[in-house]
């Protein structure tokens, strides 16, 4: 059976003039002088840094492209049952580095470059961040590739290859200022173009029906095309041979411009087309705000599904021969689809219109395909946060899908009306269709039903999940939801970002651990080691160091590497509290000036990006830094207490700021945050941590032990009780003078004399509404960031317990969360390829 957009089409291997990748490859130093000249056509002698960078990537490059090849021949022969992740986003950072480490590269080219006068750090630098991604999700997602490919997983990402990330942040008066990030600005030597795979991307027209074998069927017609074009990054795995692939897609025209618009001298009206259809891939997350911007994103989003799904199915068919609808049968038995979170949930839709409209399959026996190949994670408890778009909209855009949607949803309901019958309600509380609040297609909603299996992404969240968000699904659907903890990559947050606590532990326990992080737990009994403690400390501030370092070169502002680092680096939301942070920062600053002796010195640090839309996220990074203006200027303060704000927070500063860290800020009200992945990257370079029991604070907090960790503020029934009680602010900032004193100070504008109201609006939301209970959690807070301090002060119990944190990260690791995923979701083996 012939499929779609197969153009040209997939040639049949000829064993007779099979090519393999048995290449031998000259050493790395070699390698690098050659690819100086043959690839960047320069001498050593006109080289400038950027050459050097290029010349490294080659020569790893070539290492990683034979292994990449020959993982694919392996999948192609062996035919085994694949995972495909889609992901709106992959933040995964630089990859020089990265492939070296985990090829065992990292040695031999530190010493070829330092053999050729480079150093490797340096060379490091140049490269840019991929701008793929924006926090958490995008970076949960590359982790998961990294353990994928580092157990043998046969797997592959799909994503949008954006020419632009999100924004690069600068702080200008105070203030975020939104950047272009043009990340290909030279170029990206990790990418492949596979022009051959590409797939035409339909949006608007209409449907039409006609009668087909005695039944109606559909067409849709009249649509406008954009052409999907498939970029391939190798991913290779740690310590093995397997190098799985992203595919990223970008957008291409169907014409470059219009010749007769051009010759007419009409030039931007020959090219609006092209621009248009581009724009697609042009940057990550538009800001939707208005109904361009809706429509720009629910674009992106069938983009990269449609193109991914047409994609899967065009390999599952190209090796093997499909006569009849039962051979179709085995298509679950040979891929599976995880959405990371909502963003590709319309790939449920898809399959459907591809099995049903484009391959002819029964709707029954299609259907019955779909809900065993794909499964959903959930990321958020937060109804707001679960995408959702006007029916208008997606009639418009996507008309046959719309459709199809309906159809999908009337036999949902009428199976949930068959096991409860009469309980409208119900109906209305899980339909895919929100009727009650101005006809809205739930792209949550489409998941959960599309999917055999929908899992949060901490203990806490699955509960939650299936209490309060899905609760009616979970009624529906027993057994669908599950747990799978989110993990992070030991290779990138230790090995990489950490050579110096790598080292260390390598040398007390030996390299296992790298491979697999169960082995860190053998430094358990060292932490009552006095040799091994001072050697940690050591590490620690050395990072601490080169961290103040780098921070005085980004910002002008000079750390007391003695300090306590105290850092909250995410996303700027309500729901984080950077806010509660700076709250304290206040209070420390007032106690100070009021003469308290024998506090403990304190270095602030703050990152990361608000949305461009979200005004009071903006509005608490400004109060950050007008904060941090005052207090650092203030002599009275002198060293006792920093604050800085990090511009510009990505992975590459990221495996920086975690190192360096004292302190792990996990400040979110209890029962917001479904996991997070900071605090794991944190505790296992040697940061303590403050949170609340909200998200995977709750099973760090079961696996380093209560007194390992410092908690504080109420828990999640807590919350849910006070509000149901009627929470009133106000009585907090009336029963507690420091608390009034730092919100008075801040509505009075004290720390924004040019604008004395600047932030009244920040002190009314909290005096009258607090939704994330902020001046409920200050005393709580205060009284634990006390304790910290005091802590900090006996160096020596410190260091103890953050050592007792390293060694009980390994429940963390992504490699054990893609086993969670592998055994009970996809129902693959590790190292079946």
């Amino acid at each position: 059976m012939k499929t779609p957009n197969e153009s040209p089409k997939t040639p049949k291997r000829n064993p007779k003039n099979k090519v393999t990748a048995n290449i031998k490859l000259p050493p790395v130093k070699q390698g690098l002088q050659q690819h100086l000249i043959f690839s960047t056509f320069k001498t050593s002698d006109a080289a400038t840094p950027r050459d050097w960078y290029e010349a490294a990537s080659y020569t790893v490059r070539d290492h990683v492209v034979e292994r990449w090849v020959k993982t694919a021949e392996s999948y192609y022969k062996d035919d085994p049952k694949r995972v495909y992740y889609l992901s709106l986003e992959f933040l995964i950072g630089r990859m020089l580095s990265n492939t070296a480490l985990n090829l065992g590269l990292n040695d031999e080219l530190k010493e070829g470059l330092a053999a050729l006068g480079r150093d490797l750090e340096a060379t490091v630098e140049i490269e840019n961040d991929a701008a793929l991604g924006n926090g958490g999700l995008g970076r949960l997602a590359a982790c998961f590739l990294d353990s994928m490919a580092t157990m043998d997983i046969p797997a592959a990402g799909y994503g949008i290859r954006y020419e632009y990330g999100m924004f690069r942040q600068s702080i200008e008066n105070g203030q975020q200022v939104e950047n272009p990030d043009n990340w290909l600005r030279y170029g990206n030597i990790w990418e492949f173009q596979r022009p051959e795979a590409h797939y035409n991307i339909r949006f608007y027209g209409h449907v039409v029906t006609y009668p087909e074998d005695g039944c109606q069927a559909q067409r849709w017609v009249d649509a406008e095309h954009v052409v999907a074009m498939a970029y391939d990054v190798p991913v290779p795995g740690y310590g093995t041979e397997t190098v799985n692939n992203l595919r990223l897609w970008a957008a291409k025209a169907a014409r470059e411009f219009d010749l007769r618009h051009f010759n007419d001298g009409n030039y931007e009206r020959a090219v609006q087309e092209r621009n248009a259809t581009e724009s697609i891939s042009k940057i990550l997350y538009p800001n939707d705000v208005c109904e361009l911007g809706k429509e720009l994103r629910l674009k992106q989003q069938y983009f990269f599904v449609s193109a991914s799904i047409q994609d899967i199915l065009r390999r599952f068919l190209t090796s093997r021969e499909i006569k009849c609808q039962e051979d179709w049968k085995i298509l679950p038995e040979k891929i599976a689809i995880q959405l990371n979170d909502t963003h590709p949930s319309i790939g449920v839709a898809e399959m459907m219109y591809q099995l049903v409209d484009e391959h002819h399959l029964p709707w029954d026996f299609a259907w019955g395909l779909v809900g065993k190949i794909f499964a959903y994670t959930n990321h958020t408890l937060m109804p707001e946060a679960l995408e959702t778009w006007s029916v208008d909209l997606f009639g418009r855009l996507l008309p046959r899908h719309l459709e199809i949607i309906y159809k999908i949803n009337h036999e949902f309901l009428h199976m949930v009306n068959h096991h409860f019958p009469g309980d409208v309600e119900l109906l209305k509380r899980v339909s895919i269709i929100d009727e009650t609040h101005g006809r809205r297609v739930r792209m949550a909603h489409l998941a959960v039903v599309g999917s055999h299996t929908v899992n949060g992404v901490a203990a806490l969240h699955s509960e939650l999940l299936k209490s309060t968000l899905f609760a009616d699904f979970d009624r529906i659907y027993p057994g669908k939801m599950t747990n799978v903890t989110n993990g992070i990559t030991p290779r990138r947050w230790l090995n990489q970002a950490n050579p110096g606590l790598t080292g260390l532990i390598e040398k007390a326990i030996g390299p296992d651990f790298k491979k697999d992080l169960s082995h860190i737990k053998k430094i358990t009994p060292l932490a009552d080691d006095a040799d091994f403690r001072k050697a940690f400390a050591q590490v620690k501030q050395a990072n601490k160091m080169r961290l103040a370092e780098k921070i005085q070169k980004v910002t002008g502002v000079v750390l007391n590497p003695d300090s306590l680092f105290d850092v909250q680096i995410k996303r700027i939301h309500e729901y984080k509290r950077q806010l509660l942070n700076v709250l304290h920062v206040v209070t420390l600053y007032n106690r100070i000036r009021s003469g308290e002796q024998g506090m403990t010195p304190r270095t602030v640090i703050f990152g990361g990006k608000a949305a461009p839309g979200y005004a009071m996220a903006k509005q608490i990074i400004r109060l950050i830094n007008d904060v941090a203006a005052i207090v650092n200027e203030d002599v009275v303060v002198g060293d006792r207490l920093k604050v800085v704000f990090y511009p510009n927070y990505e992975v590459s500063a990221a495996e920086i700021l975690f190192p360096g860290s004292d302190l792990s800020e996990q400040i979110s009200t209890a029962g917001t945050e479904a996991s997070g992945t900071g605090n794991m990257k944190m505790a296992l370079n040697g940061a303590l941590t403050i949170g609340t029991l909200d998200g995977a604070n709750v099973e760090i907090k079961e696996e380093v032990g209560d007194e390992n960790i410092f908690i504080f503020g109420l828990t999640t029934p807590q919350v849910a009780e006070l509000k149901a009680n009627g929470y009133n602010p106000r009585d907090y900032y009336n029963g507690n003078a420091e608390l009034k004193q730092v919100l008075d100070m801040i509505a009075s504008g004290y720390f924004s004399v040019e604008e004395p109201g600047r932030y009244q609006n920040i002190v009314d939301n909290l005096l009258n509404n607090d939704q994330y209970l902020l001046l409920a959690d200050y005393a709580s807070y205060i009284k634990t960031q006390d304790e910290v301090g005091k802590l900090y002060r006996d160096r020596d119990a410190w260091i103890r317990m953050a050592v007792l944190n390293v060694a009980n990260m390994s429940k963390f690791s992504s490699d054990r969360a893609i086993g969670d995923y592998a055994k009970n979701i996809w129902h693959v083996s590790p190292g079946n390829s």
